[in-house]
């Protein structure tokens, strides 16, 4: 059975019948949906210590079920509803009184970690704001956008790592914007499909990128040299947060490592391709995530690569599905929902 949001708002949205979930079983839950998202979930992510992996699955469900709540329900209306109702959920959480499976997880992932509501509050602004905000008229507000749409993510990881200072939080901040803006860059025609772009104003008017050409995906030598300045811009961010690699913990370099390197060679898929993204959306392959899983290896000298997950450590993830009912309804009593599936994200 495919991910579908429609189906998850049945068994776990608003006015649902379902009761509360253990903490086992709701973060069973998140590591079901974690795994069942594993394109998204990436090679730098498998990588982490596993103490850290419950945690990190429960901040991905909270991201995706916000995700979908804004992006694959379909209607404008509905789903600023629905972010509304998640924003109450989280709320709920903070006072201690947790409903939904993602918040009972999560609940315990921000007291061992004092997360403050803050950066879980910026991300719903963000998706609250792509169904009012299409398009941007300067970086500047962009920028502003990326500060709630992504740096949140950052610095939620900083405190899952154990070192949320000012100074990791500046540059997790300019990591985190240069994934961003890479993946707007990569992602240019799919989100004109869905009527968004991230290309500010000023900057087509600056290279003379004409609306009539948007408006036709024609890819130009003003198109170029637009995606050159952008490419550059997000690659600079990328370059300014290196350095958040060398004040981290020595387990999770390498994942940080992968991480930058992965939005660097987004971007350099984009310029080997002559920046046109209309008619070829740039990828990393197989290959590519290999070859950057060795040279940061070679760079950072790490040795507990292959400390993976036991059989032992699989068997909370694996609880959710192996327990799946033929019906379909959820109990909490002992048995679990079915649910399974993927869809690939933004």
């Amino acid at each position: 059975m495919k991910w579908d949001i429609r189906d998850a708002l049945r068994r776990f949205g608003p006015g649902s019948p379902d009761g509360v979930m253990s903490q086992m079983m709701a973060r069973s839950y998140c590591a079901w949906l974690t795994r069942s998202h594993y394109e998204n979930f990436s090679v730098a992510s498998v990588l982490l210590p596993r103490r850290l992996l419950p945690h990190f699955h429960a901040v991905y469900a909270y991201c995706r079920w916000a995700d979908d709540l804004a992006d694959a329900v379909g209607d404008q209306a509905e789903s600023l509803r629905l972010l509304h109702w998640w924003r109450e959920e989280l709320i709920a959480l903070y006072a201690g009184r947790p409903r939904h499976p993602v918040m009972v997880a999560l609940q315990g992932t921000v007291q061992k970690f004092a997360i403050p509501i803050t950066p879980f509050e910026d991300l719903l602004s963000a998706f609250e704001q792509d169904q009012r905000v299409t398009e941007y008229e300067t970086f500047s507000e962009l920028h502003a956008y990326c500060r709630r749409s992504a740096n949140p993510v950052g610095r939620i990881v900083l405190h899952l790592f154990g070192c949320p200072t000012p100074e990791r939080m500046a540059l997790a901040d300019a990591v985190c914007t240069g994934l961003q803006l890479a993946n707007f860059w990569q992602d240019v025609s799919r989100d004109w499909d869905m009527r968004r772009l991230y290309l500010p104003h000023e900057d087509r008017e600056r290279f003379g990128y004409l609306h009539e050409d948007l408006h036709a995906r024609r890819c130009t030598p003003a198109f170029r040299e637009l995606m050159r300045f952008q490419v550059e811009r997000a690659r600079d961010f990328l370059h300014r947060g290196h350095p958040l690699v060398d004040h981290v913990p020595r387990p999770v370099q390498l994942d940080l490592e992968l991480f930058v390197q992965g939005g660097l060679t987004i971007l350099d898929a984009i310029t080997q391709q002559d920046y046109d993204v209309w008619t070829h959306r740039p990828v990393v392959s197989k290959w590519d995530k290999l070859r950057l899983l060795g040279r940061a290896i070679l760079k950072l000298g790490y040795r507990g690569i292959f400390d993976r997950p036991t059989m032992e450590d699989r068997k909370q993830e694996d609880t959710y599905d192996d327990h799946r009912r033929p019906n379909g309804h959820a109990h909490h009593d002992g048995d679990h929902p079915e649910m399974g599936g993927s869809r690939t994200g933004q």
